[in-house]
């Protein structure tokens, strides 16, 4: 007779009873979350080396950092009672009380790491510290101290990682894919101590060395000559906090976000806040997914951040999110709004001015990020200053006067070139054209230079001091209507945009959640245009839309600006207010900027390049496709080889 029997997971249920794990057990459970390939050993034991302050740091590795890992530091190194306490779990010099973690200033402090390592590989250990005769040898595994010979410093030797754990070491990559994990470990490093040399041989063979230099010198060498030239910096300090670093132009942006660097304390971490932040800095300026590159250096007192988050170490909490958030985008979006232009002309960066920003927003940074502020406050916003005599006409044939401060959004919609035939011939300016459009302002005052001709209906020729610059006329006006729009709804309507009432009024089913959140958030609504309530069971009424989108379907509005308001933070309200604002508003920048064949005349084409170069952001259109392009007379002697 057949007995089905139970199924594997249920059989002895009944006799288990709770009772501990043995300690090695435990560790190597541990170890899981602490050491996941050799990278992570990298991580953990430079952060010890550069805790004992060591001025230079040698890797030795093997077979990928899996047979073989060796860190040699010249620090304090280890006292010889202390070794056999520096292979316990939770046993370390870095912190002793719930004070000391609360301010954490050290890399490591978990005590951790070493215990891990030694759970799931050979590990030993040789240190001399400055008054011990000899060095001293730890053998994890045995736990015996032997004499041994170094200098002072520490020696950290890792055999056969996750020997003891086979399962796991099947889940490791290639050598080959392992050890350009631990050279990244090694270049967050080298990033964030400038002031330490870093060495890495795999298999003998030197693979990259950092010697220490000046932070600058030593981002450009780690980094890359190619970054630093397509990479603007910044410097910033707000209260507790200071940010500063370099980050990426959006024309430089790259399809993966494998150039994204983000300290906190010296310490690098991947934060989900701080990246958004960041991120939303280059909201219209980023072209479909492209992703941004930086290496942003944050200093904060050690009180407002919680690095006790995570194993390891590599994720953080702040005690005041949201104004570091803030903070954070405001300084990255003013060291990206002056325009490239003035890098061309050799002309002095100024530094960022998040007052302003703020100001214009119709926002304001947290109340203990302000008092730092209150200097800044003062300056006016920069615009740059051009010497320029010839005319400014208004965008209606230069006739009409431009709209005063505080004007209603249709009059800035209003805004045109001057109207010429579609299908017009290409507009070339002739010698005694482009004599009359100059003026006794000196062309090198004009970054973007004079304007020559118009060709193919779409662009403008321009000569300036580099060579020959060329502009895509309506990618170029659409972001200067777009910065002027948006200065209007914040200065003319505090924010918020103009409705227009339904005469019928729209209804669209909705959820319970999106009943209430519509009752919750009507304030945030209606400052987007959308009158919303609820009209009966399951059903809501739309009674406005944004007048700026006539043709929109409201209903679909409405729902995507309820997803969005579901979908946001606590705090976040604003942001996606200002989010929804700018996206209507650059609709109506690309409706109302000048189209392709339509006829300019030079000074019309002079005024578009000088309202460029005194215009944020006037690199990129809305959509991140760029508005102009440099070609020097180096290239242009190389196309036709001249000089060869």
């Amino acid at each position: 007779m057949n007995i089905e029997r139970p199924p594997a997971h249920a059989r002895g249920t009944a006799a288990r009873r709770i009772r501990p794990l043995p300690d090695e057990l435990v560790s190597q459970i541990a170890a899981g979350e602490v050491v996941e390939r050799p990278a992570s050993v990298v991580r953990e034991l430079l952060d010890n080396a550069l805790d004992a302050g060591a001025h230079q740091v040698t890797l030795r590795l093997a077979g990928g950092g899996v047979r073989s890992l060796v860190v040699e530091d010249d620090g304090e190194g280890i006292a010889r009672d202390d070794l056999p306490w520096a292979v316990k779990r939770h046993a370390t010099s870095k912190i002793a009380s719930l004070a000391d973690l609360e301010s954490v200033a050290t890399m490591g402090f978990r005590g951790e790491a070493l215990a891990a390592i030694a759970s799931v590989a050979e590990l030993a250990i040789v240190s001399r510290t400055a008054g011990d005769e000899h060095a001293w040898r730890l053998d994890a595994r045995a736990g015996e101290v032997a004499p041994a010979a170094r200098a002072r410093g520490t020696t950290v030797e890792v055999q056969e990682l996750f020997f003891a754990t086979p399962a796991r070491r099947k889940f490791l990559k290639s050598d080959a894919t392992e050890l350009a994990h631990c050279t990244e470990a090694v270049r967050r490093h080298a990033l964030a101590r400038p002031d330490v040399g870093f060495a890495l041989w795999h298999e003998g063979r030197l693979v990259v060395q950092w010697r220490p230099a000046a932070a600058a010198l030593r981002r450009a060498d780690v980094l890359g000559a190619e970054f630093g030239a397509a990479s603007v910096a910044l410097d910033a300090t707000l209260g507790p906090l200071t940010v500063e670093g370099r980050i990426g132009r959006p024309e430089a942006a790259r399809a993966r976000a494998d150039s994204q660097y983000l300290f906190v304390n010296g310490r690098f971490v991947r934060d989900r806040l701080l990246a958004h932040a960041v991120r939303s800095a280059y909201e219209d300026q980023l072209h479909g997914s492209r992703q941004p590159a930086y290496a942003l250096f944050l200093t904060i007192a050690p009180e407002l951040v919680d690095v006790n988050v995570h194993p390891t170490k590599i994720e953080v909490r702040f005690r005041d999110s949201r104004a570091v958030h803030q903070a954070v985008r405001h300084v990255v979006e003013r060291a990206l709004a002056p325009t490239r232009a003035r890098d061309v002309a050799g002309q002095e960066a100024r530094p960022a001015d998040v007052t302003g920003a703020a100001a214009r927003e119709g926002t304001a940074l947290p109340a203990h990020v302000a008092p730092a502020l209150a200097g800044a406050a003062a300056a006016p916003m920069w615009q740059p200053a051009l010497a320029l005599a010839e005319p400014m006409p208004g965008w209606r044939g230069g006739a009409g006067p431009t709209p005063a401060r505080g004007a209603g959004l249709a009059a800035w919609a209003a805004l045109r070139m001057s109207p010429g035939e579609a299908g017009a011939e290409p507009h070339v300016v002739t010698g005694a054209g482009t004599a009359a459009a100059t003026t006794s302002s000196p062309a090198e005052a004009w970054p973007l230079g004079r304007a020559l001709a118009q060709i193919g209906g779409a662009y403008v020729l321009a000569e300036n001091t580099h060579g020959l610059v060329i502009v895509d006329m309506h990618a170029a006006h659409e972001r200067i209507v777009y910065e002027r729009l948006k200065r209007a709804a914040a200065v003319g309507h505090g924010g918020a945009l103009p409705a227009q009432p339904l005469l019928i009024p729209v209804t669209l089913s909705a959820s319970a959640a999106e009943l209430a959140l519509a009752e919750s958030e009507r304030e945030t609504l209606l400052a987007l245009g959308l009158d919303v309530a609820p009209l009966a069971a399951g059903t809501l009424a739309v009674r406005s839309r944004p007048a700026a989108l006539p043709d929109a379907d409201v209903a679909e509005l409405t729902r995507s600006v309820l997803a969005e308001l579901a979908a946001a933070e606590s705090g976040g309200a604003s942001r996606i207010v200002q989010r929804a604002r700018d996206d209507i508003l650059a609709t109506m920048a690309c409706h109302g900027a000048v189209r392709a064949n339509r006829r300019l005349t030079v000074e019309e084409m002079n005024a578009l390049l000088r309202e460029m170069e005194a215009t944020e952001r006037a690199d990129t259109c809305n959509h991140g496709r760029p508005t102009w392009r440099q070609v020097t007379t180096k290239e242009l002697d190389a196309l036709f080889l001249r000089g060869r």
